[in-house]
């Protein structure tokens, strides 16, 4: 059973700390719904639905994110709040997972920065300031409240996940605002680029080389859409198109963990509280009767595990999903979970010592990929090991654990609603264009 120590607080209310272990049983009811749903959604596999110029391609760890939110937030057999709380503990350092294993892609490829070129490098700048100049406005508009900052610093693909979540934690409204940018994203981001890249193409108005470098917006699916309808109007190019994309999409995926924390999150926060100020924002401030009940002698639960015991656990996960995703058993899987837990933890430990001065994401990515790059004597060990672990299966177990504490933010996200609709568009198609037109002034001034 979970052991609780009582901690008084300010308003004299007790707070009930439930510390959760490898003796608790409800510590493993949830390592057993996430491998159950995890693995379950590999043996799913991708299932890919024709639309028009594009197509919606839904990932097994979106089915993953679905199920455990249809778990999790269910009132049939309820999943009780601390069994989500305990996922959300897990998920604030699942998260470093994605940004470690995306590391061990970035030190073999760090040369790519130096040779991709001043195009390939400026048009990031599209990346960043489409969403922020144009998507945050109108969210601010439409009054979607602090989830606006998580929804609108960038297109809000996996990495955006432990961006957020390290910053403002997984119980916060920015958080929330991740996660319905990245639904829309998920379900009508490859259409909506399609469409508008199949227009600009048509228009003739850019150089297609331009064209292709736009289409490297950080997501695989959208990218592929961008390219195709690219590659449609230049069917002579496809090959120096199809090269292109991929190189800007690696470099959005490099440089996007960096930009994203030092300089797009806190330009979207400083935006959003600027703007605020002009057009009031609803906030997650309690109401009155909320004051009075938290202020009574009722026991509030908080949810504790120890890190060790989170990252023997996150090993153990990783280890059986990635087996199911390679339909095949390696030790490889295992000491790659093992390095990609031990760079997450020396990351939280560095975050810890500074009084999280320095994040304990930079650090992982960083420590990551000076161990791939090649000054390092162990990067071939790394890179050839890690090959056994693909991003997109460590996105699996991320994105479930996440569904299983989406529950008890249920409430919350409805308030969003359809507002994450015009939000993603022009979040989107602004991404997209800002990018073709930097790398189109870029392409004629070093041409």
């Amino acid at each position: 059973m979970a052991k609780q120590r009582e901690v008084s607080s300010p308003s004299h209310s007790a707070e009930n700390v439930i510390l959760m272990t490898f003796r608790s049983r409800r510590f493993w009811i949830v390592e057993g719904f996430t491998v159950l749903i995890a693995c379950a959604a590999e043996l799913l596999g991708t299932v890919t639905i024709p639309a028009g110029v594009a197509s919606i391609t839904i990932l097994p760890m979106v089915w993953g994110l679905i199920a455990g939110g249809i778990v999790s937030s269910q009132h049939w057999y309820p999943f009780a709040i601390d069994l989500q709380q305990a996922s959300s503990v897990i998920m604030r350092a699942a998260v470093l997972l994605l940004v470690a294993r995306l590391s061990f892609s970035i030190g073999p490829n760090i040369s790519l920065l130096v040779t991709a070129g001043p195009a390939l490098l400026l048009q990031k700048l599209g990346h960043l300031f489409g969403t922020i100049v144009f998507a945050l406005p109108l969210a601010v508009l439409l009054k979607m409240g602090p989830a606006t900052i998580g929804a609108t610093f960038s297109i809000d693909r996996e990495s955006s996940f432990a961006m957020v979540s390290e910053r403002y934690g997984t119980d916060s409204p920015e958080y929330r605002g991740v996660l319905a940018m990245y639904a829309f994203g998920t379900l009508f981001g490859a259409i909506t680029v399609g469409i508008i890249a199949s227009v600009t193409a048509s228009l003739g108005a850019f150089d297609p080389l331009a064209l292709a470098m736009g289409a490297g917006v950080g997501s695989g699916s959208m990218m592929a859409a961008a390219i195709g309808a690219t590659a449609a109007a230049h069917p002579e190019l496809t090959d120096e198109l199809t090269a292109l994309a991929a190189t800007s999409n690696l470099i959005t995926s490099v440089l996007g963990v960096y930009v994203g924390m030092y300089i797009a999150m806190p330009l979207a926060h400083k935006l959003y509280y600027a703007l605020s100020r002009r057009i009031p924002q609803p906030t997650e401030r309690p109401n009155l009767s909320d004051v009075l009940q938290e202020l009574d002698a009722r026991p509030r639960n908080r949810v504790s595990i120890p890190t060790v015991q989170i990252m023997l656990l996150l090993v153990v996960i990783g280890t059986i999903v990635s087996t199911v995703n390679a339909r095949a058993f390696s030790l490889d899987i295992v000491w790659t979970y093992v390095a990609l837990t031990a760079l997450a933890a020396i990351g939280m430990r560095v975050s810890r010592i500074t009084h999280e001065k320095v994040g304990a994401m930079v650090v992982t990515m960083t420590l990551g990929a000076i161990l791939t790059s090649p000054i390092s004597p162990i990067a071939n060990f790394l890179t050839t090991t890690s090959e056994s672990v693909t991003f997109l299966s460590v996105c699996t177990v991320v994105l479930t654990i996440a569904g299983l504490s989406l529950g008890k933010d249920l409430p919350a996200l409805r308030t969003i609603g359809w507002k994450i609709i015009p939000v993603g568009l022009v979040a989107i198609t602004a991404s997209y264009i800002l990018s073709v037109i930097v790398a189109e002034f870029a392409l004629g001034f070093w041409s």
